[in-house]
């Protein structure tokens, strides 16, 4: 195993955590939750996305969040740009990073933004350029790299196609995702593998949804890959809207229980982390979908009683 000593985490949870939920989530709670998330250790938080209220109405308040934030030294802030009117919009909020998104499948393509997979990196492609211009990093993320619900198994031939078209525009960094959640570790690898064929070790992290269980042994398979880059969402936060039955992300808080119990450095306070997942939680009014979240939270109130 090449196992690396240190994995960085970008946290997604304010943006691609909460974009599907159904209650309105204001700015000052989405601000809040980003304070909680820097000062618990994240360097890397996806923020909001730049998209039509119309399709995504929970990140209508994008640029009001962005501009309350209390930036940190050391910290990038990410946003999601679908084309070039989203990116313009989101320049005058000084993302540090965007993020551009394609899938591997066909069908999830015209189901998630209307057009075939060579027209979407058609579309991204004057994205990435004025990015660079501007001297704004580039992440892709690369959709249903694993598994479809239209299209079901996912070849690895074809996330060696989308990485290799998005390498073919600029985009700097690629995130391989388990789209639904059905990706179980052999298949994640071969995933990943296949991205590598046109990225460094040094420019791919994972993304899993936790649909079956499997995200952090999903997780597990790409460290031994040597992977050391993850996307996580606090409290588990998340889902798909053109993924019917996937669940959320895989917990940033679980995440960082396995990192630190195999004795790799995330630079996270846990504590910390779990308070921030907490926090959003009691604000959405239901239990958090981190088991070490929960597991702790509750030693926690028990060994309070005992006092």
């Amino acid at each position: 195993m090449n196992l690396p000593t240190h994995v960085k985490l970008v946290e997604v949870g304010p943006r691609d955590g909460l974009q599907n939920e159904k209650q309105t989530v204001p700015a000052a709670v989405k601000i809040e939750l980003v304070h909680r998330l820097q000062a618990a250790g994240l360097k890397e938080i996806e923020v909001t996305s730049f998209v039509s209220p119309k399709w995504v109405p929970q990140m209508a308040d994008n640029a009001e969040v962005m501009a309350g934030i209390a930036r940190h030294s050391g910290v990038r802030y990410s946003v999601l740009t679908p084309n070039m009117k989203g990116f313009e919009a989101a320049l005058a909020s000084r993302p540090d990073e965007i993020v551009v998104f394609g899938a591997a499948s066909e069908a999830f393509s015209q189901k998630n933004i209307n057009c075939s997979i060579s027209e979407s990196i058609d579309r991204f492609a004057p994205v990435v350029q004025a990015a660079r211009a501007a001297g704004i990093y580039v992440r892709g993320a690369m959709s249903c790299t694993v598994g479809c619900p239209y299209e079901g198994d996912i070849a690895p031939a074809r996330v060696s196609y989308l990485a290799g078209l998005m390498k073919g525009i600029g985009v700097q960094h690629v995130g391989v995702a388990d789209t639904i959640g059905v990706g179980t570790p052999l298949k994640v690898q071969r995933a990943m593998e296949a991205a590598l064929q046109h990225y460094d070790i040094n420019d791919v992290s994972g993304h899993f949804h936790d649909t079956y269980g499997q995200a952090l042994a999903n997780t597990l398979a790409c460290l031994q890959l040597g992977v050391w880059q993850f996307d996580a969402s606090v409290a588990g936060l998340g889902g798909c809207p053109y993924a019917k039955g996937a669940t959320g992300n895989v917990a940033t808080e679980d995440v960082v229980y396995l990192l630190h119990g195999m004795g790799i450095d995330t630079g996270i306070d846990l504590d910390k982390l779990i308070d921030a997942g907490q926090f959003i939680s009691d604000f959405l009014g239901r239990p958090t979908n981190s088991r070490a979240g929960k597991a702790i939270y509750t030693k926690r109130g028990a060994s309070d009683v005992r006092c």
